[in-house]
């Protein structure tokens, strides 16, 4: 599956959601809507990614009153399970591959969102600091937990040897609010990332 983007911007179908979606991260939906049932065939029949971006106002639906605003980065997503439960109706899950900035966004006849998406780099391979070693061993132990109550939030490979990976786990298990998780997402450097999540686990832990 062609899961990249070229390094110059192209257009890219969007799927705006009330979630952010990380790289190597799970993503489950349920489709019904024409214009995102011909998004998931196209998808199939060429090996394509799509686009996913939080919204900043807005509904998915696009029956909101207000305005829809998409932030400014989002995440590639590739298709790696489609069933159709019964007829007009998807059940898709899907893997975050690579995360994009966003320009000029524009909703074509059918309904469907398209923008302009340039790739963003990939994480570079940073192993965790020994000071994260806590967070590492606490998400290592909240899978095995997960785990043996039969819940697997997380794709294989777990890479805990990898400061982005451990990060973005965090983000996706950690009550944060959007714009947080957005921002997380969006930042550079995935050892800082996983310095601010490791900060929000301390101070949960002293509040418990």
């Amino acid at each position: 599956m062609r899961s990249t983007l070229s390094a110059s911007t192209r257009e890219l179908p969007l799927f705006p959601l009330r979630t952010v979606l990380f790289p190597d991260g799970l993503l489950e939906l349920k489709i019904f809507e024409a214009r995102y049932l011909d998004l998931m065939s196209r998808c199939m029949r060429e090996a394509s990614p799509f686009g996913v971006a939080c919204l900043l106002s807005g509904g998915e639906a696009g029956t909101s009153l207000d305005p829809v605003r998409l932030h400014e980065a989002g995440t590639l997503a590739e298709l790696i399970e489609v069933d159709s439960a019964q007829a007009g109706i998807l059940l898709v899950r899907c893997r975050g591959t690579h995360r994009f900035a966003l320009g000029d966004t524009r909703r074509q006849a059918d309904g469907l969102w398209v923008g302009d998406a340039s790739e963003m780099p990939d994480d570079a391979l940073a192993a965790p600091a020994p000071a994260h070693a806590n967070a590492v061993k606490s998400l290592a132990d909240a899978i095995a937990s997960l785990a043996a109550q039969g819940v697997t939030p997380f794709l294989e490979p777990h890479r805990l040897d990898s400061a982005g990976w451990v990060a973005n786990r965090w983000c996706e298990l950690l009550p944060l609010p959007l714009p947080a998780k957005q921002s997380l997402m969006a930042l550079a450097d995935p050892v800082a990332r996983l310095d601010i999540v490791d900060s929000l686990l301390r101070s949960r832990h002293r509040m418990q």
